[in-house]
């Protein structure tokens, strides 16, 4: 009996960091999606934001075998406790990297149609901002594989500069269009860039907070955002 025992955690064991490495593994691509469809942008580079966006079906099968393997685990091993949050956590957390793949490839997509479009000067803040939420992204899985609270909690607490950044954005490029309707295009693209670049700020921050969750059992207190852009009008200046 206790050989049988020995056996079975051994398989969980392995279990456990298959499942981790696979997540690793999707983290990683999302960080080279990000930085790569960002340097793609400022280099205006249309053939190397397209191979970008055909990386995005790896993440996909990333996520597919993640949850082949967690489904596996929670049937056959029944996992309590601290295991079967890690689980559920990776599971989460795998979903979330599928979504952070399809914003980097959305900012790639874009990066191509900019690449024929005149260049225009609020792009300069983009690299920064993917800089940001790219360290958040690699940041988050280190605090999963590490099961590091402190350093899930530090990811968190980085998500407002994000917002800072996206805000500052959104008013350049409203600013832009207002003045120049052939700056309408480019600026549209690149706001939703900042957008999609904000997004994934938000979802390494859930990245954290699963970790945080899987960790210790308790939610971290809900962050105050700071995106005001929805509220943000804009009069026609006075003649």
């Amino acid at each position: 009996m206790p050989e049988i025992v020995a056996h079975t955690v051994k398989s969980f064991d392995e279990d456990i960091h298959q499942l981790r490495s696979l997540v690793s593994q999707m983290g990683g691509l999302c960080e080279v999606q990000i930085t790569g469809a960002v340097d793609a942008l400022t280099r205006r580079d249309a053939d190397a934001a397209l191979a970008i966006v055909a990386t995005d079906a790896r993440i996909d099968a990333l996520e597919a075998e993640c949850e082949r393997l967690a489904v596996q685990m929670i049937a056959l091993r029944a996992p309590l406790a601290d295991d079967l949050r890690e689980i559920i956590a990776a599971l989460k957390i795998s979903s979330v990297l599928e979504r952070i793949g399809d914003y980097a490839k959305n900012i790639a997509k874009r990066a191509s149609a900019l690449a024929q479009a005149p260049q225009i000067q609020p792009v300069v803040i983009i690299p920064e901002m993917a800089r940001v939420v790219a360290q958040m992204v690699k940041d988050a899985l280190d605090a999963f594989v590490d099961r590091d609270v402190d350093l899930a909690i530090a990811v968190t607490r980085r998500d407002q500069s994000v917002d800072d950044f996206y805000n500052s954005l959104f008013r350049s490029l409203l600013t832009f269009m207002m003045e120049n309707p052939q700056h309408i295009t480019p600026s549209a693209h690149l706001l939703f860039i900042a957008k999609n670049l904000e997004r994934i700020g938000d979802h390494a921050t859930n990245v954290a907070e699963f970790v945080h969750f899987s960790a210790t059992g308790e939610h971290i207190v809900e962050r105050p955002k700071s995106d005001d852009t929805s509220y943000t009008t804009y009069s026609e200046p006075a003649a």
